[in-house]
């Protein structure tokens, strides 16, 4: 196929973009539904979190595996069988649980969630970037590509907002079993439909063309590449303590349901500022935005850990938001420009599965803490979490600057890996 001065939203179509974005509910809920699920069912923050942190744990067994076999085979035939047995685990879940299946049962079926977990939102990057490597002109690729990436990030950061609070509203609505359910039809059907668009046939003529020139696996364990699965991975514990310790303190208060709504409030500056990310000036570079964001992450955890009242936590939460949004989106935006050429869906479902682990293992520890009766230390966690991502975007300054002045040198060996190398990240 050759490339053309068309848009992008010429070759996907408008119903792209809707599909996709409800087809990453489902992994936006599962985590936060089998808390709720479990805290609702058995009264144990404790064992709540060690079955989110089963999900989290087969996310990151398999989501490396998935990506590598969508970048070999394609999407399609490997999300539709996904999409359908995730969807029939995700429904059988509250049956399990309100059988009084033993531990070790319930904690079997949360890994099998994470290990069929499709990762549509990994999968819409992976594809829309195919599509403009294969039907954009060259003139068009670098801006939609940065234009793609703002997006699929605030759109990620809005699901992972919407769908914690879409648990609150039904749990509290309908049944604590009631966001496992819709979560379930949501990936029998989305997720499928997805899989099936139009836009995945274009998609699967990148990964012909990408046959002989694939990178090896090796690349995506560059340092520039890792550097930002750590950074991932330390913004899911953030998401995994904040909610753990929201729902303990919420059950305190004698309702733990309600942990999803009051998440929700820190989605409000997270999601609009996320949104408007794609508006920041070129010259406000990736790498001193994730400085700048994750300094007032960082900031706004402390306050947080450091609340006495209702209030004043909600007052952090909001500002929390506003640190944790542009940070994700900048965090995937950096991914997009560094991932190895023809590599993309591994690179996404890596950073992806760091994410959903991190919330997992966070939500377990975070959990297990509040459990034996710290509710202040469990508080104290999301800090822990923020300084690490602000921390690593030191270090990233430190892997630009060296990579900088190796470009001055004799080329690289592995120059020529990456996809986005011609697009320097600013």
């Amino acid at each position: 196929m050759t490339a053309d001065n068309r848009s992008l939203i010429t070759h996907t179509g408008w119903g792209f973009f809707p599909i996709a974005f409800v087809a990453r509910l489902p992994f936006a809920m599962m985590v936060v539904g089998v808390l709720t699920l479990v805290v609702a069912q058995t009264g144990s923050v404790g064992l709540g979190g060690l079955t989110s942190a089963a999900v989290g744990v087969g996310v990151v067994v398999a989501g490396p595996a998935i990506g590598d076999a969508v970048d070999r085979f394609g999407q399609r035939r490997v999300l539709v069988p996904l999409g359908i047995l995730n969807g029939l685990l995700l429904g059988a879940f509250p049956l399990v649980l309100l059988a009084d299946a033993p531990e070790p049962a319930v904690l079997a079926v949360a890994a099998a969630i994470g290990l069929s977990a499709p990762q549509a939102a990994a999968m819409s990057r992976s594809r829309l970037m195919g599509i403009i490597r294969v039907r954009l002109s060259a003139e068009r690729r670098p801006v939609t590509l940065s234009r793609v990436m703002s997006y699929e990030s605030a759109a990620d950061e809005t699901a992972f907002v919407i769908g914690p609070f879409l648990v609150g509203i039904l749990a509290a609505a309908i049944a604590p079993w009631a966001p496992i359910a819709i979560a379930a039809g949501l990936s029998l059907v989305f997720v499928t439909a997805f899989a099936l668009h139009p836009s995945g046939l274009i998609a699967a003529s990148a990964t012909r063309t990408a046959d002989e020139e694939r990178a090896p696996v090796r690349a995506v364990l560059h340092p520039r590449i890792l550097v930002l699965v750590a950074a991932t991975f330390g913004v899911g514990m953030f998401f995994g303590a904040t909610l753990t310790s929201l729902t303990a303190l919420a059950q305190s208060a004698g309702d733990g349901v309600e942990a999803g709504l009051l998440y929700g409030l820190m989605g409000i500056g997270s999601a609009a500022l996320a949104l408007a990310v794609v508006l920041l000036p070129a010259r406000f570079a990736l790498r001193a935005r994730w400085l700048v964001f994750g300094s007032v992450l960082a900031a706004s955890a402390v306050g947080y850990a450091m609340a006495d009242t209702l209030g004043f936590v909600i007052v952090m939460l909001l500002l929390m938001g506003l640190g944790v949004g542009p940070t994700l989106v900048t965090l995937f935006s950096i991914a997009g420009h560094r991932s190895p050429i023809g590599r993309s869906a591994t690179t996404m479902t890596l950073l992806g599965s760091a994410l959903t682990l991190a919330q997992a293992l966070a939500s377990a520890v975070t959990g297990a803490i509040a459990e034996a009766g710290d509710l202040r230390l469990a508080m104290a966690l999301p800090t822990v979490a923020a300084v690490l991502v602000l921390v690593l975007g030191v270090v990233n300054l430190g892997l630009e600057r060296r990579e900088r002045r190796a470009t001055t040198g004799p080329a690289s060996s592995d120059a020529t890996t990456f996809a986005a190398d011609a697009t320097p990240v600013r």
